[in-house]
């Protein structure tokens, strides 16, 4: 008996609308998912995910209940730890301090941002690096800068972010070594962790930021366009040069049209690129909603469980 159409893995690729094919987040997200859980279920393993909330950002509540159900599904252990907005920054590095010798649980989230009065970075670099699924910890900073992205947790976003760049090359039948690849924003996030990976992958890369010189003409140069700088539809779809594979990681919240049903006005979501006018002239492109977004939380249960087979020595 033959697999039904209802079995195949949803097409990640799918028509813009506008010319070029968008990147569907929601699918490739989809498939990561089912692997990780059936790669739980195969090992035997019950990987432990501890996420901390510190106060009450209304964002902040919402990301880690979507975390909290997608660890669920994978048949993970999952923890959550809400805390005060006046918790003190010794209580919380306590708390981080448990979770590190807590053998049930494989990965901590610290959910930023933190209330003004804690020192994130103390608190961050306080996470065991093999514990540390995020990928924020200076050592697996490092171990990815040297290239050894067999031993380090990479952070989510770049690496979700690298899936659908991937199957957006294996679509358009190009290989991504040797392509001139712009990444556009340099967090220690997003913007610095995907150049490594994309140097990983042979690509040429140049890092641009909102302050360099002639941005329109570096990026009409790339292959593979990244924007991650925060800010909405900065780069402009002209510049895309025609072809390009365009990685669209922002998400800005701009005014709409007319009121919502309590009268507010509304708004709409768009990312750092014209999604519009580059989509007329890239081979491929994220759409903001529905990219890059639903890839981060995947690959964050793909780092969990990671480190529940290195810890557990599989």
């Amino acid at each position: 008996m033959t697999e039904t159409t209802k079995t195949a893995p949803p097409e990640v690729l799918r028509p813009s609308g506008f010319g070029a094919l968008a990147i569907d987040g929601k699918a490739m997200s989809g498939r990561v998912l089912a692997e990780v859980a059936a790669d739980v279920s195969r090992l035997g393993l019950k990987p432990g995910l501890a996420v901390v909330l510190v106060g009450e950002d209304p964002a902040s509540q919402v990301y880690v209940k979507s975390k909290g159900k997608a660890a669920e599904s994978c048949g993970f252990h999952s923890v959550q730890h809400t805390l005060p907005a006046t918790t003190a920054e010794d209580d919380l590095v306590s708390l981080v301090g448990k979770l590190n010798a807590d053998p049930a649980i494989h990965g901590i989230l610290v959910q930023l941002p933190l209330p003004g009065h804690i020192n994130a970075t103390r608190v961050l670099e306080m996470i065991s690096p093999a514990k540390d699924v995020d990928g924020f910890h200076p050592v697996n900073a490092g171990l990815l800068a040297i290239g050894d992205q067999a031993r380090a947790l990479v952070p989510c976003t770049p690496a979700g972010s690298m899936l659908l760049l991937a199957e957006a090359a294996r679509a358009a039948g190009v290989s991504l070594a040797g392509l001139d690849a712009v990444v556009v924003g340099r967090s220690n996030i997003v913007g610095k962790p995907m150049a490594q990976l994309l140097l990983g992958a042979s690509c040429t890369v140049t890092i641009a930021h909102s302050r360099t010189r002639d941005l329109a003409s570096v990026v009409g140069r790339a292959d593979i366009v990244v924007a991650a700088v925060g800010k909405a539809e900065m780069v402009r779809g002209d510049w895309i040069k025609p072809g390009a594979l365009v990685i669209d990681v922002g998400i800005n919240r701009v005014p709409g049209e007319g009121l919502d049903g309590k009268g507010q006005p509304k708004t709409r979501l768009v990312g750092d690129v014209e999604y519009r006018t580059a989509a007329a002239r890239a081979a491929a492109i994220t759409p903001v909603p529905g990219g890059v977004g639903p890839m981060t939380i995947a690959m964050l249960m793909k780092n969990t469980l990671t480190a529940a087979q290195r810890i557990a020595g599989k």
